[in-house]
């Protein structure tokens, strides 16, 4: 391989747009390792498709995606994702739904012409402050994450993809957002191995393709960032099969990384030992800048003798047998497919994949949602309430808050009042409460009243004037506040709002913890 083609091999860049640049299709000729996609890539499962078909036929590109379900979906971004998060998954502790909703998901991206899965978040939520893992967590016990994340492995490789377990060696005790700023983990190796790591093991031993390395830094395993460090490659490789298992980096557009210039960190990880360079998302940037960035950075230090090639050559060999992963699990669904559906053909339609994962998702997404959502108190309402949502901070890995909850509350009560007070611009909390008559029903959509010490102030006032309010809670068990009565949704995409709202209508049974 020369030069150009070693350095594509190690990058994952993405694009803007619903059609491949030419940049990329070049750099897909010459050798780029894949893409990511993300949600203004994907607007709909079709587009996606002739995009994807697109990409592979210019080179046998690996097309990744960030669709974890729940509260991070790029393919259903625009009505939120059929199926709740990792949350709700472990709430129900079943891990055969578990991998029947990974398969469902599976299948929705074959479908896309997906490759790679970036999921499942195998993070264990040990602090309920955490402001970027939360509810993408199967739950804060290692055991649940553990069998949960493997059943997911399992179930993606079902529906026809590969997968890649995050944020190793554990992103979940973090009180900042790798996004914005280097978080912290500062426990000893023991802890680790004990609390983060047996998620990844069990992962591992289901066969996960590859793992993706967190912008955190952990002091008792090394210096630098978690990506940027050796040592922490190391630990993932002596995971089963680790020597062959590809290490892909979180985006190393985030700002946790950035201190020292976009292309250092390119270098910096690939003398960590990573495979693959996820380099994140164009949005609002030249959309060539970054990949042409680091092409450069990485070209330079192989020049300079500071990336040896022969490692680069050996991530390459890597990412090749991730590919062959990918063909062996393509083949698995078609023959799954072919049997069920008492057919010899060997390959499903698109078109038709799509249709029965999505009716696929919708019907497991009910089932996990109603089987997750509990009722703490009396929170069975009459009437039309008002709802007021009292989420403000934009999750980074998400994007903006969805509005699920009030979408599906003013479709049965066409009469209800939606709130958002702390929009800017909005009306003043106090004087929204003193408007609301006493016998109208309130319901409080929070998400990290723990973690946001806004949306905590707006709460204390809200069940300060109204004690009888119905908190739904969207976030984390750990994270509920304290209130008469509270909805546990683990979760607010449009199936956990259903479910939650079935319990305040009288519906469905409340749920007892």
């Amino acid at each position: 391989m020369d030069l150009r083609s070693l350095v594509l091999g190690v990058l994952l860049p993405g694009f803007t747009g619903t059609t491949a640049p030419t940049w990329l299709l070049d750099a897909a000729r010459d050798g780029l390792a894949g893409v990511v996609l993300f949600a203004p890539n994907t607007p709909d499962v079709a587009t996606t498709r002739a995009l994807t078909d697109s990409l592979h036929g210019a080179g046998p590109l690996l097309v990744a995606i960030d669709e974890e379900s729940g509260d991070v979906s790029r393919l259903q971004l625009a009505a939120g994702s059929a199926l709740p998060g990792a949350a709700a998954l472990g709430a129900v502790d079943d891990v055969d739904l578990t991998r029947r909703t990974g398969a469902a998901l599976g299948g929705l991206l074959t479908a896309a012409g997906i490759d790679l899965n970036l999921a499942p978040v195998l993070d264990v939520a040990s602090e309920p402050r955490n402001p970027v893992i939360g509810v993408r967590s199967f739950g804060s016990g290692t055991s649940l994450v553990a069998r949960h994340g493997a059943a997911f492995v399992t179930g993606l490789h079902d529906g026809g993809v590969a997968a890649c377990g995050k944020h190793f060696p554990g992103h979940g005790a973090t009180t900042a957002d790798s996004h914005l700023v280097l978080p912290e983990i500062d426990v000893d190796t023991a802890v680790l191995r004990a609390r983060d790591l047996p998620p990844f093991e069990a992962a591992a031993a289901a066969g996960l393709d590859a793992v993706m390395t967190a912008h955190v830094s952990v002091p008792a395993l090394g210096p630098a960032p978690a990506s940027l460090e050796p040592a922490v490659t190391a630990l993932a490789r002596s995971l089963v099969g680790g020597e062959e298992r590809v290490v892909v980096t979180d985006a190393l557009d985030m700002g946790a990384v950035a201190s020292d210039g976009f292309g250092e960190a390119c270098v910096r990880a690939l003398e960590a030992g990573a495979d693959l360079l996820c380099l994140g998302t164009t949005v609002d940037r030249d959309d060539e800048g970054p990949f042409r960035t680091a092409v450069a950075a990485i070209s330079d230090a192989v020049r300079s003798g500071r990336l040896d090639p022969a490692a680069l050559w050996r991530s390459v060999a890597r990412t090749d047998g991730l590919r062959a992963g990918v063909r062996a699990h393509r083949h698995g669904a078609e023959q799954r497919i072919a049997y069920r559906e008492g057919t010899a053909r060997a390959t499903a339609d698109p078109q038709q994949g799509a249709v029965h994962a999505e009716r696929t998702m919708a019907d497991i997404g009910a089932e996990v949602a109603r089987r997750a959502v509990r009722g703490h108190g009396r929170v069975r309402r009459e009437g039309t309430p008002v709802l007021l949502d009292l989420r403000r901070r934009v999750n980074q890995a998400a994007g903006p808050t969805f509005p699920a909850l009030a979408h599906a509350l003013t479709r049965r009560r066409p009469g209800a009042h939606i709130l958002l007070p702390a929009q800017p611009g909005a009306e003043p909390l106090a004087d929204s409460l003193a408007a609301i008559d006493v016998a109208t029903p309130v319901l409080v959509l929070t998400r990290e009243p723990l973690a946001d010490a806004d949306e905590r102030s707006d709460l204390e006032a809200v069940l300060a004037a109204r004690p009888d309010a119905v908190v739904v809670h969207g976030g984390t068990a750990g994270g509920a506040p304290p209130a008469r009565a509270v909805v546990l949704a683990h979760g607010i995409g449009p199936a956990n709002a259903e479910a939650a709202l079935d319990i305040v209508f009288g519906e469905s049974d409340d749920r007892a913890p």
